[in-house]
């Protein structure tokens, strides 16, 4: 009775074969990681910047920067306390997540660019400027639309 089996130039050229496939592929699916993650960090800002805009028609301005976005779930009693806060916030998730990097969204009220607000994400690196996944995320310079 005869065994069948692989022989190793066999095994050899195959590990070859998937190691090829593994250089070839891996760039492109770490840019589409790369982007997908930018693509999430303008949709929160936009989320956030509609939350803001929901929070500043009931109480008449937007949370300075020292209240920050967490004023938009839980209210808060730094001045100026405001007066007509939404009970259950004004995030559906409750929460202020961070940018897909772990990092906090910067929150600036009002804002340097725009007259209310500001809201940035420095990107992959967590410090300002850079390019590719570095390259900061800006409400105020949105690719297509506006954050509020």
């Amino acid at each position: 009775m005869r065994q069948r089996g692989f022989t190793l130039i066999e095994m050899l050229i195959v590990i070859s074969i998937i190691g090829l496939l593994a250089v070839l592929i891996t760039p492109k699916l770490l840019g589409v990681l790369g982007q997908a993650k930018r693509t999430k960090a303008t949709q929160d800002i936009q989320t956030l910047g509609m939350a803001i805009e929901m929070y500043t028609v009931h109480n008449g301005k937007p949370p300075t920067t020292e209240q920050g976005l967490k004023a938009l779930v839980e209210k808060t009693a730094a001045e100026p306390v405001p007066s007509r806060w939404q009970a259950g916030g004004y995030l559906k998730q409750k929460l202020v997540q961070k940018d897909p990097w772990g990092h906090e969204y910067v929150y600036v009220a009002p804002g340097l660019h725009d007259p209310d607000f500001d809201i940035l994400c420095y990107g992959a690196d967590g410090m300002p400027g850079g390019t590719g996944d570095d390259a900061d995320i800006e409400s105020w310079n949105l690719e297509g639309t506006p954050a509020k």
